[in-house]
């Protein structure tokens, strides 16, 4: 009678399921933790203020003796840019590939972490020995190169993370999926697949980036000016291909956004972007060549509101300005809620007179996803045959319909469990369930402020930014009580003061007449007397304005 394994295996997220961005999963055997990627995502529109949105690592941070290290999938931002924030509270060793090192380095190197964390190179031959689990490794395709996937040999079986893939069959540096590799992962058995659900709602095939390429060559060729192409920074394979249609149709090249400008740096000091000697211009050159020899490089495909396209588009950028009759392409997909910025850069574009190509890839050519489409999705799953299935990378509609995907290729219902942030799902001697919930949610990052804005803050951002603040200072006399000055009404983002004199006069007379009667009753408690004013004034004015500003009274006493 074979002995009961009493260790659990369990399987998490902490970013990046239900939503786009900010990717972080574990696995954890006994007292061994891997974390699989530490991305970021931007903030959401309620976010006010807010610069990005980190996982909570509240679980990791309490248990960091038992986290071996973090393996990085590839260089994008929703899979590195959490890095310098986590680090600062739990030094563990980093694995990443030679680019992915690359970016990460500068990253650290930002935060002055770069001395104190142990980075580790890997390819997709490494083998790495963490404690009770092994990991090793398979190439994949995306949108940036040196992109791998994960398999963690674990007591309880193999549990392989793919990372963002496709599966690209002209792929533009050359380097090819390892279908071998990863089918052989599935001979030898896989007890649980975690899989990239991105595109689980878009049928067939992801175009090849190729493609892409001769599109790019062909809006240069046909252009009479100036060319300005928008993209994501780390797309170094459409990067590369900028540069390609910018030799064949003989063309300089000036890079613009700080984000691009240090990817094309790392990415052609590392050997990974190839650029052609005497290509690359200053920006200050870009008005002494003739129009029809430059091509601007640029950041700002999702309609950022600082970045260069927008700055451009604006006509406030320092050092280069759009023309009419120049050639604008936006060759990204907006990410979901960013089409309204996409939408606004766009028509400021048109408004001073550019050509601009922009919309859905398969429209305009210019753009194809790094994301795998249904047909491969089922031809990952069935290349691992896992025995579990939990998607991941997407928000909840997209994982349910990878979900029905892996029903369609055999895959059991009951097998397949979609998840949230923060579930656990629990493997004990082969037998998986969903376990109970570990801490997780997001850290706000403000500035230089990590997790000091929380849902009070932010409710109180909101407020602000609806109805404005009214500031009510007063100064009583310690001896009576009596009204020594005041009070004083400060407006801000509530009403205009000069033209509504006649409100701000009666607002503070309602003030004096609440204050003289509560000292009449002797209640002479500084919270009393500003709940009762805030409650007075409130009322008053929303029975005048339908606006609820924030009241902030300040009572002092000399």
């Amino acid at each position: 009678m074979s002995k009961k394994n009493i260790d659990k295996l369990l399987i998490f997220a902490l970013g990046g399921v239900g939503e786009i961005g900010k990717n972080m999963y574990c696995v954890q055997y006994a007292n061994d933790i891997v974390v699989i990627d530490s991305g970021l995502k931007f903030p959401e529109e309620d976010m006010l203020g807010i610069d990005i949105v980190i996982p909570d690592i509240g679980y990791l941070t309490e248990n960091r003796d038992k986290v071996r290290g973090i393996i990085i999938t590839h260089g994008h931002e929703d899979h590195i840019g959490g890095l310098p924030y986590v680090l600062k509270h739990l030094n563990v060793p980093v694995y990443g590939t030679k680019l992915t090192l690359g970016l990460i380095e500068a990253k650290l190197k930002e935060a002055n972490l770069l001395g104190e964390t142990k980075r580790m190179l890997i390819n997709s031959e490494s083998v790495l020995n963490l404690g009770t689990i092994t990991a090793s490794f398979f190439k994949t395709n995306h949108s940036i190169p040196d992109s791998v996937g994960v398999a963690l040999d674990t007591p309880e079986g193999v549990v392989v993370h793919t990372g963002d893939f496709k599966f690209d069959q002209t792929p533009v540096n050359e380097q090819y999926a390892d279908l071998h590799r990863m089918a052989e992962i599935g001979k030898k058995g896989v007890l649980a697949l975690l899989s990239d659900s991105t595109n689980a709602e878009r049928p067939g095939y992801t175009g090849s980036e190729k493609s892409v390429g001769v599109e790019i060559e062909e809006v240069f060729r046909k252009a009479k000016q100036r060319v300005i192409i928008a993209t994501f920074a780390s797309n170094i394979h459409r990067v590369q291909q900028v540069f390609d249609a910018a030799a064949a149709t003989n063309r300089k090249v000036t890079v613009i956004g700080r984000s691009m400008v240090n990817v094309v740096s790392i990415a052609s000091e590392l050997g990974y972007l190839h650029i052609p000697d005497g290509m690359l211009i200053e920006p200050e050159e870009v008005n002494k060549l003739a129009a029809d020899r430059v091509v601007i490089l640029s950041t700002g495909s999702q309609g950022e509101p600082m970045s260069a396209l927008t700055r451009m588009a604006r006509s406030t950028h320092r050092k280069v300005d759009i023309l009419p009759g120049d050639t604008v392409i936006i060759a990204a997909t907006p990410i979901p809620g960013n089409e309204r910025y996409v939408g606004r850069t766009v028509d400021e574009l048109f408004r001073i007179g550019a050509n601009v190509i922009y919309g859905p890839g398969s429209v305009t050519g210019v753009h194809v996803s790094g994301h795998g489409s249904q047909e491969e999705l089922k031809l990952m799953l069935n290349l691992m045959k896992p025995k579990y299935f939990i998607p991941i990378h997407g928000e909840y509609r997209m994982l349910r319909q990878h979900g029905l995907l892996a029903e369609s290729v055999g895959i059991n219902r009951e097998d397949i469990f979609i998840c949230d942030i923060g579930d656990t799902v629990e493997v004990q001697n082969g037998v998986a369930r969903k376990g109970s919930k570990v801490q997780s949610g997001n850290i706000l990052i403000d500035g230089l402020g990590v997790g000091d804005v929380g849902n009070i803050v932010l409710r109180d951002r909101k407020l602000l930014s609806q109805d404005g603040i009214l500031v009510v200072v007063v100064t009583l006399s310690k001896q009576d009580g009596k009204i020594l000055s005041g009070p004083d009404i400060i407006s801000r983002g509530f009403v205009y003061v000069r033209e509504s004199e006649g409100l701000l006069e009666e607002a503070n007379r309602i003030v004096t007449n609440t204050l003289t009667k509560l000292m009449n009753e002797n209640v002479n408690e500084w919270a009393s007397l500003k709940t009762n004013v805030k409650d007075a004034l409130g009322r008053f004015l929303y029975e005048q304005t339908r606006r609820r500003p924030m009241i902030l009274p300040i009572i002092m006493e000399v």
